[in-house]
C-alpha cells in the first residue's frame, strides 16, 4: 500500500550524534524519539535504524515520522543526547563539532524539501529554548535565503579538521559551549551514507582514492563527498551520497550508475552504492590493493520510504530491533 493511500506525509531525520561506545546511551536517545509528552509511544513515529561505529565514536539514528510529528520526536532525542554526551570528553577519528553533530531532515513521501526546511527551522528554535548553551549552524533549505549546502557550511566552519570550537560563530545561539559544541541543522533531498573499506593501512592512498571519486573531481561521481579514515586496522572510504534533481530520472536497476526516485512529483537521482564500490575497487586495484567490504549506513531513499511506511502502518516504533541494527 502506498503512502498516499495510507494518508501519510512522511519525512526522516538521520540524526548524527557523537557517541557510539556506550550502546545504552545511544539506545536511550533513540527511544526518546518515540515518546509523546505523556510518556506514551507515538503511533506515527519509528526509529528505523541505528548504526554505531566505535572507531568513529559516531552513531546515525534514522527517525521516520509524519512530517507534523518529526520535529517533536527529533527534539526529544536531541534533549536526551545533550544530557548524555559531553564534547569535552569525546574522542573519535571522525570529524565532529557537536554532541548532536548533525540534524538533516529529508522528505520521503508527500512532503516537499521546502516543508522539511520549515521543520528544521522550527526545530532549531525549539532547541535554543530547551538546551542552554546550544549553538546552531543552518544548511540547505533551513539556511534562508542563501540555502548554502552542508558541504559549504562545513568548509566554512572547518568541520573537517577543527576540534577547538571556541572561536566559531554560530548562525543561532551563543558561542558554542564546550559541553554541547556546535550543531548543524537543515534540510535537503535524501543523502545516503556508503562506506567502502580498502585492504590497506596507508591513509595517503585512501585520501587519493577519496579525492578521485568526489563529485568535485573532473572525473568524479556526481553528488559524492568522500573522506578516508583509519578504521579497524584498515582504511575506510566514507561517502556521503547526495540526491540531485533529475528531470529525466527513470527507475533503474541496482547495477546501474544512477538510481532514481520521486518525491511529490519531483525526480531525483543518486549514484548507486554498487557503482561506488566498483569505482573504489578499480582505483584500489590500480594501486595494487583490494577492497574488503561495503557498508550502507541505513538505507537508500527508496528503502527508507518503504520501511517507514511499513513501520508506521504496523505501529512498530523500535523497527531497528526487528531489522537488526548494526553496532560496530
Amino acid at each position: 500500500m502506498s503512502s498516499s493511500r495510507l494518508g501519510l506525509r512522511l519525512a526522516a531525520c538521520l540524526l548524527n550524534i557523537s557517541e557510539a561506545r556506550r550502546k545504552n546511551i545511544v539506545e536511550n536517545i533513540a527511544k526518546a524519539a518515540l515518546l509523546e509528552k505523556n510518556g506514551q509511544t507515538h503511533p506515527e513515529v519509528s526509529v528505523l535504524n541505528i548504526f554505531s561505529d566505535r572507531d568513529y565514536n559516531r552513531s546515525v539514528i534514522t527517525i521516520a515520522a509524519s512530517v507534523d510529528d518529526l520535529g517533536n520526536s527529533v527534539l526529544a532525542a536531541c534533549l536526551e543526547a545533550f544530557q548524555s554526551i559531553n564534547m569535552e570528553l569525546q574522542e573519535g577519528v571522525h570529524p565532529c563539532l557537536g554532541a548532536v553533530d548533525l540534524i538533516p531532515i529529508y522528505p520521503l513521501s508527500g512532503v516537499s524539501v521546502e516543508e522539511c526546511g520549515a521543520v528544521a527551522r522550527s526545530l532549531a528554535e525549539s532547541l535554543l529554548l530547551h538546551v542552554p548553551g546550544c549553538s546552531l549552524f543552518l544548511f540547505g533549505e533551513a539556511d534562508l535565503p542563501e540555502k548554502r549546502t552542508l558541504v559549504q557550511r562545513r568548509k566554512q566552519l572547518g568541520w573537517f579538521t577543527r576540534r577547538d570550537f571556541s572561536t566559531l560563530e554560530p548562525d543561532l545561539g551563543a558561542a558554542p559551549a564546550r559541553r554541547c559544541g556546535l550543531t548543524g541543522i537543515g534540510a535537503s533531498p535524501y543523502v545516503m551514507d556508503c562506506n567502502v573499506t580498502i585492504d590497506s593501512q596507508d591513509l595517503a592512498v585512501g585520501k587519493e582514492i577519496a579525492a578521485a571519486i568526489r563529485g568535485s573531481c573532473v572525473n568524479g561521481l556526481k553528488g559524492v563527498q568522500a573522506m578516508a579514515f583509519p578504521h579497524e586496522g584498515k582504511i575506510e572510504i566514507a561517502c556521503n551520497v547526495e540526491s540531485f534533481e533529475d528531470q529525466e530520472a527513470t527507475e533503474t536497476s541496482e547495477e546501474s550508475q544512477y538510481m532514481a526516485f520521486s518525491v511529490l512529483g519531483d525526480h531525483f537521482s543518486y549514484v548507486s552504492p554498487h557503482y561506488i564500490e566498483a569505482q573504489v575497487k578499480k582505483l584500489a586495484s590500480d594501486r595494487g590493493i583490494g577492497t574488503i567490504r561495503r557498508a550502507l549506513i541505513g538505507f537508500t531513499p527508496q528503502e527508507c520510504k518503504n520501511c517507514a511506511e511499513y513501520a508506521i502502518r504496523e505501529s512498530i516504533g523500535e523497527f531497528w530491533r526487528i531489522r537488526g541494527g548494526v553496532f560496530m
